[in-house]
């Protein structure tokens, strides 16, 4: 397994993963591969030997706060998963971002969502930080009366 940064070939792998995942929310095809062409310098993709994507972290630097990396989504194959891939995802994709001086993570998840707070949460404790969680988005604001809130896990400073 090896990582490196996603190329717009990757957009559908990644549609693949989110879409088999069965409980990530699916953006369209075409936002995946706007995402793996334009946003491939801040986000991060696990391949095996056999060409296959196993996984990815999809993210940005916020452009009001330049030092903290949004992760819009983590998604790991479901054969690969409970390996602790996505915390090396995000600590591959931090080394990657060195020289931009990140120094806070953030990232929304809904409350019934318990593996990625598993995961924010880990990733605060591994890296002796903190994670500050607060509402980000209400269900009022969701057009769809199914989508619950979003917390924003707010991690750091990162050393």
């Amino acid at each position: 397994m090896f990582f490196r940064e996603p190329t717009e070939d990757d957009g559908s792998e990644m549609f693949r993963i989110v879409k088999e995942s069965k409980v990530l929310d699916v953006n369209s095809s075409y936002s995946y591969l706007m995402w793996s062409k334009y946003f491939n310098k801040t986000s991060i993709i696990a391949q095996c030997e056999k060409e296959e994507v196993i996984g990815f972290v999809s993210g940005f630097l916020q452009p009001e706060s330049p030092n903290t990396l949004f992760i819009w989504q983590v998604a790991v194959d479901e054969k690969h998963r409970g390996k602790g891939l996505a915390t090396k995802l995000i600590d591959q994709l931090l080394r990657q971002l060195e020289e931009e001086n990140v120094r806070f993570l953030e990232a929304t998840v809904t409350p019934t969502n318990i593996p990625s707070s598993k995961l924010f949460k880990g990733i605060a404790k591994k890296r002796e930080t903190n994670c500050a969680i607060f509402e980000c988005f209400s269900e009022d604001q969701f057009p769809d009366p199914s989508h619950e809130a979003e917390l924003t896990y707010r991690i750091g400073p990162l050393k």
